[in-house]
């Protein structure tokens, strides 16, 4: 399960993006507040990487066959 989220999520972030928010304030005086929000996307790579890793999850789930008898 944890093999197929984590493909599922790096397939989001390669295909789609994704992004997230970071606020700083800048200034504050008495009750004048004043915040500055960055925006940061998530490299391709971490994507690309989630999907390696959750390929090689699964495929370390499957049951293996055993040969001869």
């Amino acid at each position: 399960m944890v093999g197929i989220l984590l493909a599922v999520i790096g397939g989001f972030i390669v295909f789609r993006g994704l992004s997230y928010g970071s606020e700083n304030s800048a200034i504050q005086v008495g009750d004048f507040h004043a915040s500055v929000e960055a925006r940061r996307s998530i490299p391709t790579w971490v994507g690309v990487a989630a999907i390696v890793g959750g390929v090689l999850l699964v495929g370390a789930g499957l049951p293996r066959r055993t040969r001869g008898a």
